[in-house]
């Protein structure tokens, strides 16, 4: 009988607060790194898991708003959106501080372009949203190379210490990122545009009736997904001293996995901005778990694989709403 209340406890907290799971998570392998390493470097492990994880947390939060919307939406071109924002960025800003907002501003207005390209895929020719936003990523990934091939330059002094200093030992890029997130958080929850989204994620055509603005929200929201991927270029390549072609592979499935491990639904109409910090300090101290263990890059690949279905079968099982 207690077996059985305490699994109808875990279950009803699952779909009360399926955020609470990665946060969870995060400390259980938090935990059992810290002992693989004799209690020692906490400091270091959570200064790098604040600073990494704001890079996951940037595109996951764009991902979010566009898994949202319903089964079947995600975009794929995130890894070349960062790529090609992130070479814009460097060669617009050329070292000097000056140019940060102008060289920021062109970033944000490339990804604003690729997430509207994206869009127009999908409402003109009626393909699907992954089979559209991969064909741009091709696209994204082909001009990246044109324009960013060969191009190593550094990131203004001013913009480098946002994207690597530290204030009282907490990461300067981890606190923008938290309050980024906040504001996310009162969009997704108490905005109109947020408030839409999710009734397009719950019930499409009901929404529609309610008088959504059904493809204006999701054009909307693939402009977002994409300008949020184009920031974290920036900060990429702020954070690694120039922008290189490669610096977004990592970001394909990190910015699913963030999402879906942060307690949204993959069914759509369900979201929540706090879970995607949770799950980005999880995915980052996962991989360091391992490295610390000292497991091999093969067998590295599939426990992540793993433990990353072990926990989505978790904390990302909620069900779709009638809304």
């Amino acid at each position: 009988m207690t077996t059985k209340r305490s699994a109808a406890g875990l279950a009803g907290l699952a779909r009360s607060a399926p955020w609470l799971f990665s946060f969870v998570g995060a400390l259980v392998i938090f935990a059992v790194t810290l002992a693989a390493n004799n209690w020692s470097g906490a400091g270091q492990i959570i200064t790098a898991a604040l600073s990494f994880g704001a890079f996951y947390a940037i595109v996951g939060i764009g991902q979010m708003f566009v898994i949202t919307t319903g089964p079947g939406n995600i975009d794929l071109s995130v890894p070349a959106t960062i790529a090609l924002a992130g070479a814009i960025a460097m060669t617009t800003m050329g070292g000097s501080d000056a140019m940060i907002l102008p060289g920021l501003a062109a970033a944000i207005a490339a990804g604003f372009l690729i997430g509207s390209f994206n869009y127009l895929l999908i409402w003109l020719l009626r393909i699907p949203p992954i089979i559209a936003t991969l064909s741009s990523s091709f696209i994204v990934q082909s001009l990246a190379i044109v324009y960013g091939r060969g191009l190593r330059i550094a990131p203004p002094p001013f913009l480098a210490e946002i994207a690597t200093g530290r204030v009282l030992g907490v990461p300067i890029l981890a606190i923008v990122t938290i309050l980024l997130a906040v504001v996310m958080a009162v969009v997704l929850h108490r905005s109109v545009y947020g408030r839409s989204v999710t009734a397009i994620g719950q019930n499409i055509n009901a929404a529609d009736l309610a008088g959504v603005r059904v493809g204006t929200m999701r054009f909307a929201t693939y402009a977002l997904s994409a300008c949020f991927a184009a920031f974290c270029g920036v900060m990429l390549a702020a954070f690694s001293g120039g922008a290189s072609l490669n610096m977004g592979e990592e970001y394909l499935l990190a910015s699913i996995a963030v999402v879906v491990i942060g307690g949204t639904s993959v069914a759509g109409g369900f979201s929540n901005v706090s879970g995607i910090w949770g799950a980005a300090l999880f995915l980052y101290l996962l991989i360091t778990m391992l490295n610390t263990l000292g497991v091999g890059a093969g067998l590295r690949q599939i426990f992540t694989g793993v433990i990353i279905v072990a926990v989505i079968t978790l904390a990302g099982g909620r069900k779709k709403g009638r809304g």
